[in-house]
């Protein structure tokens, strides 16, 4: 239940110092403290219990943690009947790594229906300093070697915790988002953390689950926080991706 009030953190303060995810806001949906800093170890603390930071140019530096919580698990994507026609036609292929500076300021770039962005240079050099750590990943989407599209964001322990996608063609963030499901059918990951549910998520199949199930979930599959680096060594092609 929220208290209804903002927790103010100093940068001074250590990084697992976010009051309990129960006292978030309600309106905001979510919002639990201001302040701190963008650190590796705040930051890495912060998503393992179930929190991050969402925040516009200008605005003081918000922690967020909603209720509930828009996932993906396995078997939740949905593929249409064309979708699946299209990437079995498909020349793009799928990079991890390559170019993560690249997809995170693709992802930056304001939309035709946004004025704005929340990724902000601040975030952009946070999220950097987490790629060099081994704790942040891009999954990019390439044709003709030209990236038309791919997402990033965290990888703790067995949880994928997305930030942002962006599509130059038709579906390459879907097929970004197709090669992460995969990775949730073999068992490598156990969910996929959307943060905020939206209509275009909950379309593609996914979960909008109580924020105490998410987290009970976290601690299971974030127990050892170990960075991934289990990444194919070759491309994959799109159309690999619906040989089923």
């Amino acid at each position: 239940m929220s208290n209804n009030r903002v927790v103010w953190l100093s940068a001074d303060d250590p990084p697992r110092s976010f009051p309990p995810v129960e006292n978030a806001l309600r309106h905001p949906d979510g919002l639990l403290a201001a302040g701190g800093d963008l650190s590796p170890e705040r930051l890495l603390a912060a998503y393992q219990q179930g929190i991050f930071p969402w925040y516009d140019q200008g605005q003081p530096l918000l922690w967020w943690s909603p209720d509930p919580r828009c996932v993906f698990q396995k078997g939740d994507l949905h593929l249409s009947r064309r979708m699946r026609r299209e990437l079995r036609r498909s020349t793009a292929e799928v990079r991890f790594n390559t170019a993560f500076a690249d997809v995170i300021r693709a992802c930056a770039t304001p939309r035709r229906y946004d004025r704005g962005t929340w990724i902000t240079g601040d975030m952009i050099d946070a999220y950097e300093r987490l790629h060099r750590a081994g704790w942040a990943h891009s999954i990019e989407v390439w044709q003709d070697g030209v990236l038309i599209g791919g997402l990033y964001g965290l990888i703790i322990g067995r949880v994928v915790f997305g930030e942002s996608m962006f599509s130059q063609r038709s579906n390459a963030s879907k097929i970004a988002l197709l090669t992460l499901d995969r990775r949730l059918s073999d068992g490598t990951f156990g969910i996929i953390d959307c943060q905020v549910r939206s209509s275009h998520l909950l379309s593609m199949g996914a979960a909008a689950i109580p924020r105490s199930s998410f987290v009970e979930t976290l601690g299971r599959l974030c127990e050892t926080p170990s960075a991934f680096k289990n990444w194919p060594k070759r491309p994959i092609l799109a159309s690999e991706l619906v040989q089923d």
